[in-house]
C-alpha cells in the first residue's frame, strides 16, 4: 500500500488529500501520467500545437471535426447511388418469398416471428430463408468481385 496525493492527480481537488491505495492503483497512475508526457512530448517533437484562432482548418482535423469537400461529397453520393443499384440488381435475382421477407426484415423493421405470424409459418423457416437470400448476396457480389459493405 502506498499513499499518493489526489491534488496530483485530480485538477478540481485544490487542497492535498493524501489516500492510501494499492499497488496496482499506483501502477496505473503512473502509466497515464507517462502516457500523457509522452503525448506531450510527441506534440512538441512534431510542432503539433493546434490554436483555434488559425483558420486552415486544422484544428478541425485535430479534434476530428473536419468537413467533406464538394468534390467528396459528391464522389460519396456516386459511390452510393452505385452500391443500391448493384443492390437492386442483387435483389432481383432473390426469390418473390426471398425478397418480400429481406424487405420486410430489413426495410420495415419488422421481426422474425412477426413476418412468420403474416404469412402464417414457422419463425425458422423465415430466418432460414433470410439467411439464404444474404448468402445469395454475397455470393452474387463475391462472382461480380465488388467489395461492398454487405
Amino acid at each position: 500500500m502506498q499513499t499518493i496525493n489526489l491534488k496530483q492527480y485530480y485538477p478540481f481537488c485544490k487542497e492535498d488529500t493524501f489516500v492510501e491505495v494499492s499497488d496496482e492503483v499506483v501502477e496505473t497512475f503512473l502509466l497515464f501520467k507517462r502516457a500523457e508526457a509522452a503525448r506531450e512530448r510527441k506534440m512538441y517533437r512534431y510542432k503539433a500545437h493546434y490554436s483555434l484562432d488559425y483558420g486552415n482548418g486544422i484544428e478541425n482535423d485535430a479534434i476530428g471535426w473536419a468537413q467533406p469537400s464538394a468534390e467528396e461529397i459528391v464522389l460519396e453520393q456516386t459511390e452510393q447511388e452505385e452500391m443500391m443499384r448493384r443492390l437492386y440488381e442483387a435483389i432481383s435475382h432473390l426469390t418473390p418469398k426471398q425478397t418480400r421477407r429481406l424487405h420486410a426484415r430489413y426495410v420495415l423493421g419488422m421481426k422474425i416471428k412477426d413476418i412468420a405470424a403474416m404469412e402464417g409459418v414457422h419463425p425458422s423457416r423465415i430466418g432460414h430463408s433470410i439467411q439464404g437470400a444474404i448468402q445469395s448476396l454475397r455470393r452474387y457480389f463475391e462472382r461480380r468481385k465488388w467489395t461492398g459493405s454487405l
